[in-house]
């Protein structure tokens, strides 16, 4: 091998992995920015169930809404941020009132059954309301005071 074709083949070399190298860094700034994208995505999603979350727990302290409808709300907005959360003992009222009306008919279905079937599912609605009243509305409040020491109550 001649001295031209090895300083040949050391520029190529070089140049291969400088493209390389380039190529490297072009890939990993994408992953930034679609890390920070992701992230400010994540915030902005917390933000908007921690401002639904702090209406519905207000609404629900001042009657304005029934138990049943914002506890199950609160509960899919809990989720949201972090399923976790229903594990704490202050959110489980929400849990309880979802696995107690699950079976319960809604929207179209609702309005498909008979009005004595719907006096009924209204009468087991209450009933979960009067057991669970005094914890659904600790666990308003809960969710009330979690908005208020965001982000540090996550954890």
């Amino acid at each position: 091998m001649s001295e031209v074709t090895a300083w040949l083949l050391l520029a190529l070399a070089l140049a291969v992995v400088l493209g390389l190298a380039g190529y490297a860094w072009t890939l990993w700034r994408e992953v930034r920015r679609r890390q920070a994208f992701r992230e400010e995505e994540v915030r902005r999603a917390n933000d908007n169930c921690l401002e639904s979350l702090d209406m519905i727990a207000r609404a629900m302290l001042a009657e304005q809404v029934d138990l049943t409808e914002g506890s199950l709300r609160c509960k899919v907005l809990l989720e949201i941020i972090d399923p976790a959360l229903l594990e704490r003992s202050i959110f489980q009222p929400f849990d309880q009132v979802h696995q107690r009306t699950a079976h319960l008919h809604t929207h179209s279905a609702r309005q498909s059954l008979t009005p004595r079937e719907r006096l009924e599912e209204d009468r087991q609605r209450l009933e979960v309301e009067d057991d669970l009243r005094d914890s659904i509305l600790a666990a308003a409040d809960g969710v009330i005071d979690f908005k208020r020491r965001w982000p540090a109550s996550l954890h």
